[in-house]
């Protein structure tokens, strides 16, 4: 499943560490956002490896879940970023 992925984290020690967790997992497409291609399996895996860095109340990660309808409608404006694994992607 394609998901976009946003953080924001209080302390730059576990915002540095949370982004090295982001990038095994997906492309960063802004300086918190990361797009990610994963399934239920290795979505788990990384939301483990967050919460063991995160402060839950400091800190926000959200987790956006696009279904494929939604991912042939997404619209990027400006310079993008591609990060689409998956031929079946169309980006308008």
């Amino acid at each position: 499943m394609f998901m976009v992925i946003a953080y924001d984290i209080a302390d730059s020690k576990r915002l540095n560490r949370i982004a090295k967790i982001m990038e095994d997992y997906g492309t960063r497409v802004q300086y918190s956002v990361f797009e990610v291609y994963a399934d239920r399996h290795v979505l788990k895996q990384l939301m483990v490896r967050v919460m063991m860095v995160m402060n839950t109340e400091e800190d926000s990660v959200r987790i956006y879940s696009l279904c494929k309808d939604c991912e042939g409608k997404l619209e990027i404006l400006g310079d993008p970023v591609y990060s689409f694994e998956q031929a079946d992607v169309i980006v308008y």
